[in-house]
């Protein structure tokens, strides 16, 4: 296996774990959506790689999903912008994405177990 299948094969476990973080988090909104004063959180990883993609990739296995406070979405009366409909819908892309991701590391492995059992 050659660095660049082994670099590919971590990405996509990373933006696998990526997803599982941006789950709990989306978790922790809905369950603080009546909390006065919360302000909701998103996990940034995929606009990371992205940027550093775009930056020549570079140490791309440096880029860590980052947790921010979500201060663009308004806040309702009691200073909580958690909105439950784009909650689910943010955890629904997110299911998704962790879906793809699976399968296209199940397929890599799948292509790579057939190439090393017909090349015995």
């Amino acid at each position: 296996m050659d660095a660049a299948n082994i670099d590919r094969q971590q990405l996509l476990l990373r933006l696998m774990s990526a997803a599982t973080q941006r789950s709990k988090v989306l978790s922790e909104n809905i369950a603080n959506q009546s909390v006065p004063g919360y302000t909701r959180r998103d996990v940034q990883f995929e606009e990371l790689i992205a940027k550093r993609l775009q930056a020549g990739g570079a140490g791309l296995d440096e880029v860590e999903p980052r947790v921010v406070l979500d201060r663009s979405t308004p806040a309702g009366p009691d200073g909580n912008n958690v909105n439950l409909e784009s909650e689910v819908n943010a955890m629904r892309e997110t299911i998704l994405a962790f879906q793809l991701y699976a399968q296209m590391l199940e397929s890599r492995n799948n292509l790579m177990q057939t190439a090393i059992q017909e090349g015995r």
